[in-house]
């Protein structure tokens, strides 16, 4: 199978969220694929995001590699991530997480809009 290569114009990713995906990827003994960014319709901005590891590749997958990091993500959620970077943030409260950057308003489930900064429902 011949996989789609993703085009950093659709998705980056900072050097922060790099590194603690490639610390992530450490810990884990399975046969790993990579890290799969998905899209979730549902709930009151219409569509949420995440991650998760993957063992398979589907044949709508595009993948793209960032320093050792193979990034998945299906046709379907390449249309709402488009343009999208990830970065990882530590807040001065021990609170660490994944944040996705620059998502595009996508229209609600008839209570708001996904706002363009982390998908927010306004």
């Amino acid at each position: 199978m011949s996989e789609a290569v993703l085009a950093e114009s659709d998705l980056s990713l900072t050097g922060s969220a790099r590194g603690k995906m490639a610390e992530l990827m450490g810990q884990v003994e399975d046969n790993i694929q990579g890290v799969r960014v998905f899209a979730t319709p549902g709930g009151c901005s219409g569509v949420s995001f995440g991650m998760t590891f993957t063992d398979q590749l589907n044949d709508d997958d595009n993948v793209r590699e960032y320093e050792g990091v193979r990034v998945i993500v299906d046709a379907g959620t390449l249309e709402y991530i488009r343009g999208v970077e990830i970065d990882f943030v530590e807040g001065g409260d021990g609170d660490a997480r994944f944040v996705f950057n620059n998502l595009q308003p996508v229209s609600g489930g008839g209570c708001g809009t996904c706002g363009s900064q982390g998908g927010g429902c306004s």
